[in-house]
C-alpha cells in the first residue's frame, strides 16, 4: 500500500541564529505528535559569506532531553561542548549530538571559512529522545562523509547516503535510540524511485533543491512533503535534478513540552532543566543511561 501526501508546508520567512545561521525552519514540534520522533527542522543557507576576521556563529547555550544532527552541505563548522567533545565538519561531513541530560555547547563557522568566505548550506535537525533516555549521559559523533554508506537508487535515477537507519540492507552510519531513518538523497531529472519503510512510521520528504512530485503533490525549495502513516511505500519523481532528506521515524506516542532549548515531557521537567542550568549541573553531567545501539 502507497503512502499519501497529507500535507506540503514551506517555511515562513528567514531569520538568523545568531550572525552566522541565515535559517527557514521548515518543520517543528508546534506540529505535534504529527512529526514524531523528530522536532525541528532548520535550513540555513545557501548564503554566500564574505571574507571575515570575526567569527560567525552562535555562543554557549544549554540543550536537554533531545539530539541534534547537523549536516554540512557548504562551508564548514565547528563545534565544542561542555564534556569536552568537538571538532570541525565540512560538505558531506555530519555531527550527532545527544544534549540528554544536559549539555552546553557552541558552533561556529570554522577559522580557514571565516578567513576565506564562501557558500554555506546546511540543516540542522532535531530528534526526540524516548522518556526512559532523555536524563542519558550526553554524547557525540563525529560521523565523517567517508564513513556515511552509500547506496545506488534503481535504474540510474540517483543515490542516497545512510546517514541513520536501514536502507534496503545498507545500515547507516548514526547509532540512535528509536527506529528512524535519515538518508541524503540526489535524485536526476526525470527520473523516479521508490522507496520502502515501515508500517506506521512518521515520513517526511525534505526538498533542499529542485522539484519533486509524490502522490500528485509537488514540492520545490525548502519545503516539505509529510506522507500519511498508513502504507509502506512512497514514490518520489524527479521534476529537475533534486537534492531531498528523506526521514522516517516511529511515533514516540508520548507528550511533547519544549522550552525554548528544552524539550521533556511535562512542565515539571522544564522547570527541573532551567533550575539545573541555573545551578551549574549542566556542566558535570554525571547521568549514565544506556547508550543507543543503532535501532532502526
Amino acid at each position: 500500500m502507497k503512502k499519501q501526501v497529507v500535507d506540503v508546508s514551506h517555511a515562513q520567512g528567514q531569520h538568523w541564529v545568531g550572525d552566522g545561521f541565515p535559517v527557514r525552519s521548515l518543520f517543528s514540534y508546534g506540529e505535534g505528535d504529527a512529526v514524531s520522533p523528530f522536532l525541528l527542522l532548520d535550513y540555513a543557507g545557501p548564503f554566500m559569506f564574505g571574507p571575515s576576521m570575526h567569527r560567525r556563529g552562535v555562543g554557549a547555550h544549554p540543550h536537554r532531553g533531545f539530539e541534534t544532527v547537523t549536516i554540512v552541505y557548504d562551508g564548514e563548522v565547528s563545534h565544542s561542548d561542555s564534556t569536552g567533545k568537538g571538532g570541525t565538519i565540512g560538505p558531506g561531513d555530519v555531527q550527532w549530538m545527544t544534549a540528554a541530560s544536559g549539555i552546553f555547547h557552541e558552533e561556529y563557522h570554522s577559522d580557514g571559512f571565516t578567513k576565506s568566505g564562501g557558500p554555506f548550506r546546511m540543516v540542522q535537525l532535531w530528534v526526540n529522545l524516548p522518556a526512559k533516555h532523555k536524563m542519558s549521559k550526553p554524547g557525540y559523533q563525529a560521523i565523517g562523509s567517508a564513513s556515511i554508506p552509500v547506496a545506488e537508487l534503481p535504474d540510474g535515477a540517483g543515490s542516497l547516503r545512510v546517514i541513520a537507519g536501514d536502507f534496503g540492507g545498507t545500515r547507516g552510519a548514526a547509532r540512535t535510540f528509536s527506529p528512524l531513518n535519515v538518508w541524503d538523497a540526489q535524485m536526476k531529472a526525470g527520473h523516479a524511485a521508490t522507496f520502502t519503510v515501515p508500517e506506521g512510521h512518521t515520513a517526511m520528504v525534505v526538498v533542499l533543491g529542485g522539484r519533486v512530485t509524490i502522490d500528485g503533490q509537488a514540492a520545490t525549495e525548502a519545503e516539505v512533503l509529510r506522507l500519511s502513516r498508513e502504507g509502506d511505500s512512497f514514490t518520489v519523481m524527479a521534476d529537475g535534478d533534486a537534492k531531498l532528506l528523506i526521514l522516517t521515524g516511529k511515533p514516540l506516542g508520548e507528550p511533547v513540552v519544549g522550552y525554548g532549548p528544552f524539550v521533556m515531557n511535562t512542565d515539571a521537567e522544564i522547570r527541573q532543566a532551567i533550575e539545573d542550568v541555573n545551578a551549574g549541573r549542566f556542566l558535570t553531567p554525571a547521568n549514565t543511561v544506556d547508550e543507543p545501539t543503532g535501532a532502526a
